[in-house]
């Protein structure tokens, strides 16, 4: 296992730690959980798993674009 150094101001290093705390985690393991979280590459399996369970879900090019209004030129 490696370790990483990170250099924090005080107010970032006490989220860090409330977070961790409220979690019930090690700042190291909820540091490590956020990495994980932020640093993947692919879609939540959660997430995935919604794909086409919106049967009635329009997509944009089905919806009709409002077109937006000329605004009057006003002379100087």
């Amino acid at each position: 296992m490696s370790q990483i150094t990170l250099y924090l101001d005080d107010a970032t290093q006490a989220l860090v730690e409330q977070a961790a705390k409220a979690h019930g985690l090690s700042k190291s393991r909820w540091v490590a959980d956020i990495i994980r979280k932020y640093a993947a590459h692919e879609w939540p399996q959660d997430c995935l798993a919604l794909a086409g369970r919106f049967t009635d879900f329009p997509l944009r090019e089905d919806v009709a674009q409002p077109q937006p209004a000329d605004t009057p030129r006003v002379g100087f």
